[in-house]
């Protein structure tokens, strides 16, 4: 191999590990910007995967919906749930609840998740983002986004006692989510 080759494929490496973010830069309609007290969480939406979530997500965003709401279960090494206006991790919106959308794209660290009762046609507004791999819910829950940046935002989020299930007291919140192409 020659070094025009060398300078190719590393070049070719370059742009391939900046999908994720050349993506985001060029879709604001489908990059949320979640912030908390510790900074802001960039994330992709995956209309690919899950184009109703996608769409009932950015619908609630519009509203404002996720101002203000809490992290009522947060597990240290799995994930911090959010969505439920109520706090208790039974509540919802007013849309209705949506047909499972599930896909091969795996639960790591960063994958945003639809959260959802025994039903998998029960989802509605909560959500949850992995802090680490949960290979264990691939098929079973629906994939909507991505972190792209911030996930040292999301590692800050308080996490809740693990012998209550991830409950929270005194509960970190969402400051704000917005659709990139709406942020101020």
């Amino acid at each position: 191999m020659n070094r025009r080759h060398v300078v190719a494929l590393a070049l070719a490496a370059a742009l391939l590990g900046a999908g994720p973010a050349l993506a985001q830069q060029s879709d604001p309609q489908n990059t949320l910007v979640l912030t908390t007290k510790d900074g802001k969480v960039t994330i992709r939406l995956r209309p690919d995967l899950a184009p109703k979530h996608v769409e009932q997500i950015k619908t609630l965003v519009k509203r404002n919906f996720y101002d203000g709401i809490v992290f009522h279960r947060v597990i240290e090494g799995f994930m911090a749930q959010t969505g439920d206006p109520t706090g208790t991790g039974t509540g919802g919106s007013d849309l209705p609840n949506l047909p499972a959308e599930f896909s091969r794209e795996p639960f790591k660290r960063g994958t945003l998740g639809m959260a959802r009762s025994n039903s998998p046609n029960s989802a509605n507004s909560q959500f949850f983002i992995c802090f680490g791999d949960a290979s264990f819910l691939n098929g079973q829950y629906t994939v909507f986004g991505e972190v792209v940046s911030g996930m040292d935002v999301v590692d800050k989020i308080k996490k809740g006692d693990p012998n209550a299930n991830g409950l929270v007291k005194n509960p970190d919140k969402i400051v704000s989510l917005r659709l990139l192409a709406d942020a101020k």
